[in-house]
């Protein structure tokens, strides 16, 4: 099972290991495409704080991260796993997480990212800021920049077995699986439950929309669970504990669709 998570804004601070060292990435045949982000960003950066801002589309109050960016290549590393902060990472939690499901986590997690296009959650990184939103100047748009390079990896990435989809829209834009990829791919999408005058109604919460799909990957991986496409994904997660309503492609070539349904927000 491959599982694919959009980063977090907010990134804790770089660690004291040893600079970034690009050959030592997941999904070496994105190496190109990465260094032209990086030098692209970190020139960006250091030569104009101004139109960076502008670019990153960050507020006054995160000027900051400009000076982040322009250390790239210095600062040190630490797991991506432990840099990606926020709610779906909190939730998930992954350093209280047994060996086992360490090493669960090691092999099955992705995170799509503006700057690296995808990384494992056990390669080193430094801190940045850099969406898969944001248009550079000589590159155009990531979303749009990342698709040939994440179309010419995934597929091996993916294996023959199932892909678990819970990145957000922007992220989702870098890399949409086609054919019978598609076919064993599950997007999940998290809906609220409440009565309203004795009427159901459903909406979307982001914040907890992010927290359901952090504990629901954390109890995949608790769990040991290895289901072999998004039908048995399904059961998985019924067994899990999780009110789970699926619709399976009406064409072929096209991913299943997966409703999370939750009454309590927290």
């Amino acid at each position: 099972m491959l599982v694919l998570l959009p980063p977090s804004e907010g990134k804790a601070a770089s660690g004291r290991g040893a600079p970034l060292k690009p050959e030592s990435l997941s999904l070496p045949g994105l190496a190109r495409a990465r260094a032209a982000v990086l030098d692209e960003l970190v020139g960006l950066c250091a030569a104009d704080q101004e139109k960076a801002r502008e670019v990153l589309g960050l507020s006054e109050g995160l000027r900051g991260e400009i000076a982040k960016n322009v250390e790239l290549r210095t600062a040190g590393t630490r797991p991506a796993g432990e840099i990606y902060t926020g709610v779906l990472y909190d939730a998930l939690d992954l350093a209280s997480l047994d060996a086992a499901a360490k090493r669960r986590a090691g092999k099955s997690l992705l995170v799509f990212s503006g700057l690296w296009g995808a990384v494992r959650v056990g390669d080193r990184i430094p801190s940045y800021r850099c969406s898969m939103g944001v248009r550079l100047p000589g590159l155009g748009a990531l979303g749009a920049y990342w698709r040939d390079p994440m179309a010419r990896v995934m597929p091996e990435a993916a294996g023959d077995g199932l892909v678990l989809d819970l990145r957000s829209s922007a992220y989702a834009a870098a890399w949409k699986p086609k054919g019978e990829l598609a076919e064993r791919t599950a997007s999940v999408r998290v809906l609220h439950s409440q009565l309203v005058d004795g009427v159901e109604k459903r909406s979307v919460v982001s914040h907890f929309n992010k927290a359901t799909k952090g504990r629901m990957v954390r109890d995949l991986l608790v769990s040991g669970a290895r289901p072999k496409g998004p039908a048995e994904l399904v059961e998985t997660l019924r067994g899990l504990g999780y009110v789970v309503e699926a619709e399976a492609p009406v064409r072929a070539g096209r991913p299943w669709s997966l409703d999370v349904v939750v009454t309590e927000i927290h």
